[in-house]
C-alpha cells in the first residue's frame, strides 16, 4: 500500500442508543485525525474521543483501554469484532458508530 501524502484522515463518528448523551447530545461528528507515521487504530481513537469529544461521565463510555461492555461498535456497518476490534487500522472516510445497548429506566 502506497504511503499517503495527506495531512489528515477524515472519518465520520456517530453515537446513538443513548451514548450521544455523553457527548452533549451531539450524535454525529466529522472528525479530522492528524496523519502521522503511526496508524490510527480504534484503541488510539478511543483515547482521542475521550480527550476531545466526551463531555461527561467517561466511565459510562470507556473502561480501561476499551469501550465498556454494552457499547457496540460498527466500522462501515460491520461489527468491529469482524475487523480486528481495538487493532483495526482506521482508513480515510471510515464511518465508526458507537451504539449503547444499555438503557436506564
Amino acid at each position: 500500500m502506497a504511503e499517503s501524502s495527506q495531512q489528515h484522515i477524515d472519518i465520520h463518528v456517530e453515537f446513538s442508543g443513548g451514548a450521544e448523551l455523553l457527548f452533549d447530545k451531539v450524535k454525529e461528528h466529522e472528525v479530522k485525525l492528524s496523519h502521522d507515521n503511526n496508524p490510527w487504530t480504534i484503541r488510539k481513537l478511543l483515547v482521542w474521543i475521550k480527550e476531545n469529544l466526551l463531555k461527561e461521565r467517561p466511565e459510562l463510555f470507556v473502561q480501561e483501554d476499551t469501550v465498556r461492555p454494552g457499547i457496540l461498535i460498527l466500522v462501515n456497518d460491520a461489527d468491529w469484532e469482524l475487523v480486528g476490534e481495538l487493532e483495526y487500522e482506521i482508513q480515510n472516510k471510515d464511518r465508526i458508530i458507537f451504539i449503547s445497548t444499555l438503557h436506564g429506566g
